[in-house]
């Protein structure tokens, strides 16, 4: 679910650490497409334009999670209300377990100290 690639200047990156649990895994393919496409997409839409979210599968290299949900968001106050319809849905601890959450911005040490980041 990469539902946008062009620019998207965040202010917060927030990475989801989430484990698929046994309900979910127990759908078809079918029904768990249709959970997101009816559920988690109209989240996504309500916020196009303040959050993004990039979906990466990791089950195949860890057993501790399933997958990284990688969420930028433009302000702090959006990505906060769209938690919060995220959490009213059975994405968040039913389908997908959240083991952790990790916030950060990227290269902040280079805007606080005023200097250019490094670049590969």
């Amino acid at each position: 679910m990469n539902t946008q690639t062009a620019q998207f200047d965040s202010a917060l990156t927030t990475f989801f650490m989430v484990k698929t649990s046994p309900e979910w895994l127990g759908f078809s393919f079918e029904t768990r497409l249709s959970h997101a496409r009816e559920t988690f997409q109209p989240i996504l839409d309500e916020f196009r334009g303040r959050v993004r979210l990039n979906w990466y599968d990791v089950e195949f290299y860890t057993a501790k999670i399933s997958d990284i949900w990688m969420i930028e968001s433009k302000d702090h106050h959006s990505y906060q209300l769209f938690c919060e319809k995220l959490r009213e849905t059975p994405f968040w601890d039913r389908f997908f377990l959240v083991q952790d959450i990790f916030p950060g911005e990227l290269n902040a040490w280079a805007k606080n100290y005023e200097v250019d980041a490094l670049q590969s």
